[in-house]
């Protein structure tokens, strides 16, 4: 009977930019991944979001993701195959971490940092699209500051503009 090897792996993991918008989905789908094959995940964290040296797919930014869990030998072929299959997923790459301490692998942990990033990203794309204007190219941003700043030398009613103070009755000033 063969005795069955349980090996630390380290994963890097590549979305796309646009999953910035749900970090916590893609951070789930590779967690879930992981689950489907009996991976224990002793530490995984949003790494980085970068431009790539090359577009892959497309795409010229991505972001990563870093993972350290432990699975069986015979179970690796079954998560690559499943991560290949991955619509969402641009990359991955999976190495044993035979290099790094327990300690060091704890160490990276970063769920709940994954987590608060989320978060306020969520309540940020909230805010704005509560908002009614919104620059989004830098000529929109151009054109609204020339707007404002025709509108604050248009005169008004009484024929005083916003950068003009306005005519006060003051008294005559004594001679």
């Amino acid at each position: 009977m063969s005795e069955i090897t349980i090996t630390t792996y380290e994963g890097m993991f590549l979305f796309p930019q646009s999953a910035t918008s749900d970090l916590a989905g893609a951070s789930q789908h590779v967690l879930d991944h992981l689950e489907k094959v009996g991976a224990e995940v002793v530490s995984f964290r949003k790494w980085d979001d970068r431009r790539l040296a090359y577009p892959i797919r497309g795409n010229k930014r991505g972001v990563f993701f870093l993972g350290y869990f432990k699975l069986a030998g015979d179970k690796m072929a079954s998560l690559e195959r499943n991560l290949l299959l991955s619509e969402d997923l641009v990359r991955f790459l999976i190495t044993r971490a035979d290099h790094l301490t327990q300690e060091q692998i704890e160490a990276a942990e970063g769920r709940a940092e994954l987590a608060d990033e989320a978060k306020l990203r969520g309540e940020q794309q909230a805010d704005e699209a509560g908002s009614t204007v919104r620059a989004t190219t830098k000529a929109d941003r151009q054109a609204a500051a020339v707007q404002d700043a025709e509108e604050a030398t248009e005169p008004d009613a009484e024929g005083t503009t916003a950068t003009e103070p306005a005519a006060t009755e003051e008294e005559p000033a004594a001679s």
